[in-house]
């Protein structure tokens, strides 16, 4: 299982905690370290669409000029977006291999351990 996130987010410490104590494996990822391939990007997209995985409520997201927010109304665009600005990516993200999950709560953790 791969983490993405940001050490300094707030869910996504709840989330390593979480996981940390229920005993639970996993490779962390900090997306302003290692931004996730074109591939993974655009799986992630596939699974769980643009408006679940691009934070529209960030400050990287305020930030963007209008011809930017724009282009996140498509796979595409939001694609690009996402590999020029990964701090937009809504946090955590989770995926299995199976499955991708983003955001965390405790019902997120509980969904992990039910996964075979």
């Amino acid at each position: 299982m791969d983490i993405y996130g940001i050490k300094t987010c707030d869910t996504c410490r709840k989330a390593r905690k979480w996981l940390d104590q229920a005993g639970v494996n996993y490779r962390w990822h900090d997306l302003r370290e290692q931004t996730p391939d074109d591939s993974t990007l655009r799986r992630w997209l596939d699974e769980v669409g643009v408006d679940k995985l691009v934070n529209r409520r960030s400050t990287t997201w305020r930030g963007l000029e209008d011809a930017d927010r724009e282009r996140a109304a498509s796979a595409e665009g939001a694609l690009a977006l996402l590999r020029e600005h990964p701090t937009l990516i809504k946090r955590p993200v989770i995926d299995t291999g199976e499955i991708v999950l983003v955001g965390f709560t405790d019902q997120t953790g509980t969904t992990l351990l039910e996964l075979p």
